[in-house]
């Protein structure tokens, strides 16, 4: 029997979960009741409490491509295609060893399918378009009192690891075609996202309206004012905060470097669909090629909100789609051959999934908790899926790994981690005396990495 958030308990009594006897069934529910009320709002423990799964991680990743694809994406006609009386036949469904994949809809990703591999088995906690969001950005539940001072995933990234490389012109973790989101939390500000939407024009608002020598005489007045500041203590270690930020601001102007990556011209736009999303994949490309310190890369694209007219010709689906298929597929091809993406994972996923089987009233789709996500790089095994669905993709008939359950977000971000050589058990203490923990829960091994990727 199902409750109201889409739960089968039939299934889940079957679970390692519900058989476990150090977890039992206690441990369970205040897993699922601290999932959907809010995981920071569980007493506070003292860090040496809790116990360490000392986990192996997998390391394969040096870098992160994160792509958001907001609205949500119908998983049925996407990554997990199931066919019916509604398909239409732009979509061309065909057949790649096991895997069944639009092949008219992603023509250039099909061809890259051997890098690929799609998971089935992913269930999103909440079907709201802002708190899912937000939840696969930070890997836990936005709703809580305290989730403020979560980072998102790309700052721990950005903390733990710092730049790729010596050269540290550009910050850690990039934010393309995006305005805002989830920042650095309680981490340095120096780990926050760096928001920019690439045009192929060069880094916008990186060069003075007065030209280069006039910009150099005012910053080296300005750092002898910050030095005779700093030598007479007024502002205690303000002033040395502020010349950090405004040097690292200065690396990104008239930097040649920088307007490489930034910079590409037109027959480059069209070979990646000449449009936003393909511009950010461009960028993406040379950021990894150029290892100017990024390391975490986040895309936004979208909105795949298709409530309506799903199936229109050029329309919601098969447009977005295209454009979605030019930039990552090209990507995906780009990097195989210059050697980026056996160390970049790539994981592209939307905040939930959609209604399945024949389209609503509107000839759309719905909101709906089920999902799949793309997952591609890092040595990753391709053109496999983990996890399998019914006929409708709407329930999970096969987990497909290890932990016999639902992939949650949790999971995704422990995945993320550990292909990062990162440890997801770890935990420190967060400025409101509470410790955090990289991955909720990870400490009672409630969540972790999907390992069957390998």
């Amino acid at each position: 029997m199902k409750d109201r958030f889409g739960t089968d308990w039939s299934k889940i009594q079957g679970t390692r979960f519900w058989k476990q006897p150090q977890l039992g069934r206690r441990m369970f529910f205040r897993h699922i009741g601290a999932a959907l009320g809010g995981y920071f709002l569980l007493p506070a423990r003292p860090m040496e409490t809790v116990a360490k799964a000392s986990p192996n991680t997998i390391g394969t990743a040096k870098n992160v491509i994160f792509i958001l694809m907001t609205g949500a994406p119908s998983h049925s006609d996407t990554f997990d295609l199931k066919e019916g009386s509604w398909t239409p036949s732009f979509m061309a469904p065909t057949s790649y060893g096991d895997i069944r994949f639009p092949q008219g809809l992603m023509p250039k990703i099909a061809n890259q399918l051997d890098s690929v591999a799609l998971v089935r088995s992913v269930r999103a906690w909440a079907a709201v378009h802002g708190l899912g969001q937000t939840w696969v950005q930070i890997g836990r539940n936005p709703a809580s009192s305290l989730a403020r001072i979560a980072p998102h995933i790309g700052s721990v990234v950005s903390m733990e690891l710092g730049p790729t490389s010596a050269n540290r012109s550009l910050p850690a973790f990039l934010s393309l075609n995006a305005n805002t989101g989830p920042g650095s939390g309680y981490l340095a500000p120096d780990n926050a996202p760096f928001y920019v939407s690439p045009g192929g024009g060069g880094l916008g608002n990186s060069a003075h309206p007065n030209g280069n020598v006039v910009f150099d005489r005012r910053y080296g007045l300005l750092q002898e004012m910050d030095a005779e500041t700093k030598e007479s203590g007024a502002f205690g270690t303000s002033v040395s905060e502020m010349a950090q930020f405004n040097l690292s601001a200065r690396k990104l102007m008239y930097n040649g470097d920088i307007d490489k990556v930034f910079t590409f011209d037109q027959n480059t736009r069209n070979l990646y669909g000449n449009t936003g999303f393909g511009n950010a994949c461009i960028t993406a490309r040379n950021l990894l090629k150029a290892k100017l310190g990024t390391r975490f890369i986040q895309i936004s694209v979208g909105s795949w909100d298709h409530h309506a007219n799903i199936y229109a010709p050029n329309g919601p689906l098969q447009g977005l789609s295209r454009q979605f298929d030019n930039g990552l597929g090209q990507l995906l091809a780009d990097m195989k051959q210059d050697g980026t993406l056996d160390e970049t994972l790539i994981v592209a996923m939307g905040e939930f999934g959609r209604t399945v089987g024949a389209p609503n009233v509107q000839n759309g789709r719905d909101h709906y908790l089920q999902q799949a996500v793309l997952m591609a790089g890092a040595k990753i095994r391709g053109k496999r899926a983990i996890g399998s669905t019914d006929s409708e993709a709407r329930n999970i008939v096969d987990p497909g790994w290890s932990r016999d359950r639902e992939i949650r977000p949790e999971d995704i971000e422990a995945t993320i981690y550990s292909a990062l050589g990162i440890d997801w058990t770890k935990q420190s203490d967060s400025p409101l005396g509470r410790t955090f923990e990289y991955v909720p829960f990870s400490g009672q091994d409630l969540y972790g990495p999907i390992n069957e990727l390998w």
